[in-house]
């Protein structure tokens, strides 16, 4: 196993006391040194597995005992949480669901504020990034020091090949609001399929984050809850075995003096396109002018596509994606309106 890459992994769901155990049992062999087990199971639909529920807290308990491994499970109410440190759980996650409702976080950071225990946080379902801040926030406010996230995509309505939607940028973004907080992400939730788990393993080491949440059962044929997303504990040795950390940065010399040189001129090219868009707006706003002064409406649809029309092709010559352009280009049209509408 990689040394550099920090793994929480089990089942989705804590099945059976047998299960927990041979599951435990082969991760632990691995050098595995958190289990993770859900034991209470929030289903869209009732008449599903819901869970254990506390009645596999004495599992998780004797995999930390026999086997030296850390134990976890996904709390979503108050009650989960005393539940879970009476047991002495090590760690207890959030889930994206409980995420998106602030009244259940603020129930579970007060319950949880000066015990000390180890708290991870899932970003919500919905792409809202706001909620999955304010979660954090409430836990931090509450007296939680030892605090974790977990990116899981987005749910989306779209077809895509993952079943979340992977906005990376998002997770970029948490990692600069709140760089003290370690990120963790979720390839079995995010990818949906066993088969792109390890795919979405090593995209999210190449873009810096150093731990992983996986989802591995004894038999995920078998299994009651996301059979298809998890991994056996042999494909899991495998996906391990392929996958390649990256340093956070490099004190070499030829690194630092190249990337000094090509962010110099990431810099002055910014200034450029500052001062571009700038006159942009300045034109716009004189067009707003002559449009209210000729009567003209401001949003003109013809106009619209052709500049659309125009850019995509000359981004395609140089190599620019069509969609890329397209969101900029809509987000510079926006305030052009809002320039003109002032006039």
């Amino acid at each position: 196993m990689n040394p550099d890459i920090e793994l929480i992994a089990g089942p989705c769901s804590a099945e059976s006391e047998k299960q927990v155990m041979e599951t435990a049992g082969a991760l632990s062999e691995l050098g595995v040194e958190t289990f993770r087990a859900g034991l209470w199971k929030p289903r869209t639909r009732p008449g599903t597995f819901e869970g254990v529920g506390a009645e596999g807290l004495p599992w998780l308990i004797r995999v930390r005992n026999e086997l030296g491994m850390r134990v976890c499970t996904e709390v979503a109410c108050a009650d989960h949480v005393r539940r879970c440190l009476d047991a002495g759980l090590d760690m207890m996650w959030i889930g994206a669901r409980t995420t998106a409702n602030p009244f259940d976080v603020q129930e579970i950071a007060d319950a949880l504020g000066g015990t000390g225990a180890s708290v991870l946080v899932k970003n919500p379902a919905s792409p809202d990034p706001e909620l999955w801040y304010g979660a954090i926030e409430r836990l931090k406010g509450a007296g939680v020091k030892d605090l974790s996230a977990i990116f899981r995509g987005f749910s989306t309505f779209s077809k895509t090949l993952y079943r979340n939607s992977p906005h990376w940028q998002t997770a970029a973004e948490f990692r600069r609001r709140y760089p003290s907080v370690a990120l963790y992400c979720d390839p079995s939730h995010l990818a949906g399929s066993a088969e792109l788990v390890g795919e979405v393993s090593q995209r999210a080491l190449d873009l810096g984050f150093n731990a992983l949440m996986v989802e591995v059962h004894c038999r995920p044929q078998e299994a009651l809850s996301d059979a298809g997303q998890q991994l056996t504990p042999s494909a899991f040795a495998t996906m391990l075995a392929s996958l390649r950390s990256r340093a956070l940065d490099s004190g070499a010399a030829d690194y630092r003096q190249t990337l000094d040189e090509l962010r110099a001129g990431i810099d002055a090219l910014d200034c450029t396109l500052v001062r571009t868009l700038a006159a942009r707006m300045e034109l716009s706003r004189r067009i707003g002018k002559a449009k209210k002064e000729g009567n003209v409406s401001i949003i003109q649809t013809d106009r619209w596509n052709a500049v659309l029309e125009r850019v995509t092709a000359l981004g395609k010559e140089k190599g620019l994606d069509a969609g890329f352009l397209t969101r900029i280009y809509n987000e510079i049209h926006e305030a052009s309106i809002a320039e003109q509408d002032k006039k």
